[in-house]
């Protein structure tokens, strides 16, 4: 199983003051372990904007922490390129209102991965397969 990570997902299992439990984190973990962990780029922007807006904490400074959670030791960062566009597009236009989030499941719908999210919108969708630990 490849999984990708919602940016609030990749967030809350790289920091310790989250909303994850010990067995969701372990299991990410496991994946990280074996190269099945993801990341849409986007991800890394919507990381800076909540840092840019004081809504997560770091406990290093931004870029330093960036590099280190992006590191192809734990994950891939997939980018976003014309055939991410291209599946943005092909979304049904009402889906999300989240430019960035309709970005994620596309990323995740083009790499055939699972995505690990929270988000309601993105889970009754059904338009990408959701990761269960």
């Amino acid at each position: 199983m490849t999984v990708a990570l919602d940016t609030h997902t990749w967030l809350w299992w790289l920091l310790p003051t989250s909303q994850m439990s010990t067995r969701e984190r372990q299991a990410l973990d496991g994946l990280a372990a074996e190269g099945k962990l993801y990341l849409p780029a986007i991800c890394q922007w919507e990381a800076q904007m909540l840092h840019r807006k004081g809504r997560i904490e770091l406990p290093l400074p931004f870029a330093s922490w960036l590099r280190r959670a992006t590191s192809d030791k734990i994950l891939k960062v997939l980018p976003l390129d014309a055939e991410v566009v291209i599946a943005v597009d092909a979304l049904p236009p009402r889906f999300h209102g989240d430019p960035a989030d309709r970005i994620i499941v596309a990323t995740a719908r083009v790499h055939g991965l699972q995505l690990a999210t929270r988000d309601r919108t993105i889970r009754k969708s059904r338009l990408v397969k959701i990761w269960r630990v």
